[in-house]
């Protein structure tokens, strides 16, 4: 998921190069990389293996296409440590006019990097309202959701602050996945203590910051839609943007029911569920650095 550059990292030289020395592309296919962190795990892994020249993510298919010099073994070994079923598809020699194409890939326009700026400003600005806001209306809901804004503002602030450099890049991912994963086990005993000393989440509030996360959300998503089809960083952006959109919906729909039924429960349980999913998050990070 890096805003600077979705191809080639290192470019290659063809003219004058023999057929037989030319870059090699090859398919791999990953089980485990279903979300941007996992393709951010990766891009980490293989951003020491000179000669891995250009990725592409195919996050539907769980496919990463790589073109390189030489046998495809040292970016497979690269991968296997990772623990998410890296094997390699296929790999076929690229011919010249393909490589000299390649020659000519550039770095992601400079209107990618700002609308991942803007979006990381939304989601930093979402996180502060909803950290508020849920202490106030005694909605674990709304806290949950506020540490879901904040693990995708430490995503996007990694991959823009970082790029380029791997050790930087483990260090920022490293620290994020351990905040990630203490916030969470903070909302889940919040969780617990309105459970057991009670609680009473004011649904109007849950309605209205859950409905302004949404917007948030979605004009995220609108953002990046402008850029989708600009490299796989954005079309991967995309994809995590509009999952987030599902928990803020899961807020208002608590609201509502908690309006409904005058029971804090479903705030408890939509809170306990977010709480999880970013803990499952932060976990797949540390456990693959």
């Amino acid at each position: 998921m890096w805003p600077d550059k979705h191809q080639a990292a290192r470019p290659w030289h063809t003219p004058g190069v023999p057929d037989d020395q030319l870059p090699s592309r090859s398919v791999f296919q990953i089980p485990g990389m279903d979300c941007p962190t996992e393709e951010q795990l990766i891009r980490m892994a293989l951003a020491p293996v000179p000669v891995a020249q250009q990725l592409e993510f195919d996050l539907g298919t769980r496919q990463l296409t790589v073109v390189h010099q030489g046998p495809p073994t040292s970016i497979l070994a690269a991968l296997e440590p990772l623990g998410m079923g890296a094997r390699l598809a296929s790999s076929m020699p690229m011919d010249r006019a393909e490589a000299l194409a390649g020659e000519h890939l550039s770095s992601a326009p400079v209107s990618q990097r700002r609308a991942l700026w803007l979006v990381l400003a939304i989601n930093a600005a979402m996180f502060a309202i909803e950290i508020v806001a849920g202490f106030v209306a005694q909605s674990t809901g709304l806290v949950a959701d506020a540490v879901d804004m904040l693990a995708d503002a430490s995503i996007y602030a990694i991959a823009l602050i970082a790029a380029g450099d791997a050790a930087r890049q483990r260090r920022s991912a490293r620290a994020s996945g351990w905040l990630q994963l203490a916030l969470a086990g903070l909302v889940l005993v919040e969780v617990l203590r309105s459970a057991a000393a009670g609680s009473e989440p004011a649904d109007t509030v849950m309605i209205l910051v859950g409905m302004l996360a949404l917007v948030a959300n979605l004009s995220c998503v609108a953002i990046l839609a402008r850029h989708r089809g600009g490299g796989a960083h954005m079309r991967a952006s995309w994809i995590f943007t509009t999952n987030d959109a599902l928990a803020n919906i899961g807020v208002i729909v608590a609201g509502v029911l908690v309006a409904m039924t005058g029971s804090p429960i479903p705030d408890l349980v939509i809170g306990a569920g977010i709480a999880v999913l970013v803990a499952s998050g932060a976990w797949r990070i540390l456990r693959t650095l």
